[in-house]
């Protein structure tokens, strides 16, 4: 029997609209049940403590738990491997503190691609790293220590939360710009010994993030020299830039979330619309402040790009400084 042209349109229409209420039915429905955010640093650093104020968020939000999970250890890779080989629904997401790719060069072969196995979701927010060193330390400024190192040099140290973490590049590439030679103590995140060598003097000094270091600044337990970005930050403006002391030098690392390639688009366009909405609230704004973090959703895209840029900025730091991964 031949059908009418009008009919034929008609039925044409209906299958193509029954075909995207799966993807709208999946979309209203997830989440239904817990929701993982991996974590690549163990509990009481930054990246936990963002992490956190995230998943509390959102656990309103969707009305259903979201679990930290800390897989601390080989600079967050650990959760990012993790991550990159979850089942694609959904229920697992990551917030990660450097670009994917960024692994590769750390430690040369991994067991996923970074950019074909992790989709981006949004930015949650940037920051500087923070310079601080003990309160018994002869070193009252930026200039202080470098002349320092410049008199002892491979004598000198720095503490960071692990090898290839990004408070560790910042301090590489703050050697490569100083023109000095010191020399770096990896820790498995600031709560591991790292703040308890520092405050008894075992280590001069320690690069980590403003949510690591920051509230430990502003309450007297160690001085803060300097902050990573180019100019002062807003949220720590008695900080001087370390640009001040050392020219063209600059750090802005960024938390962000990942979900695993093929979550479906709906969910991840969820994801994306809920995070950018929750970080547009005050109080969750607020929330973030202490931690030293400037808070800002973005696009899938936008947060795409910005991974590009530090894989091209931290892949010549890692060869030149011979920088190997946990």
């Amino acid at each position: 029997m031949t059908v009418p042209r009008r009919r034929f349109l008609q039925l044409a229409s209906g299958a193509a609209a029954l075909s995207a209420v799966p993807r709208l039915v999946r979309a209203q429905a997830w989440p239904a049940r817990v929701v993982r955010l991996l974590v690549g640093f163990p509990p009481g650093g930054g990246a936990d403590a963002a992490a956190r104020i995230v998943g509390n968020r959102l656990s309103e939000m969707w009305g259903q738990p979201v679990v930290i999970e800390n897989k601390g250890g080989a600079g967050g890779n650990i959760a990012m491997d993790a991550a990159a080989h979850a089942s694609p629904d959904g229920y697992t997401i990551l917030l990660a503190v450097t670009a994917p790719a960024v692994y590769r060069f750390l430690l040369g072969s991994l067991s996923y691609d970074p950019e074909a196995d992790l989709a981006p979701v949004s930015l949650i927010g940037s920051y500087p790293h923070v310079l601080v060193v003990p309160n018994s330390s002869p070193f009252k400024s930026v200039r202080d220590y470098v002349a320092a190192a410049k008199a002892n040099p491979g004598k000198v140290t720095f503490a960071s939360p692990g090898a290839g973490s990004s408070p560790h590049l910042a301090g590489e590439l703050f050697k490569q710009k100083a023109g000095i030679d010191i020399t770096h103590v990896p820790y498995r995140g600031v709560a591991a010994g790292g703040m308890t060598d520092l405050l008894a003097g075992r280590v001069d000094a320690m690069f980590n993030t403003t949510g690591s270091l920051l509230a430990a600044v502003k309450a007297g337990q160690v001085r803060g020299l300097g902050v990573t970005s180019a100019q002062r930050f807003p949220l720590a403006p008695e900080l001087p830039a370390i640009a001040e002391t050392v020219p063209v030098y600059e750090v802005v690392s960024w938390y962000g979330l990942y979900a695993p390639a093929k979550t479906p688009a709906s969910i991840v366009q969820k994801m994306n619309a809920d995070v950018v909405a929750m970080l547009n609230e005050a109080a969750v704004k607020a929330r973030f402040e202490p931690l030293g973090i400037a808070v800002a959703g973005s696009t899938p895209a936008a947060l795409a790009a910005r991974a590009q840029a530090d894989t091209e900025l931290w892949g010549p730091v890692i060869k030149a400084a011979n920088i190997r991964g946990e």
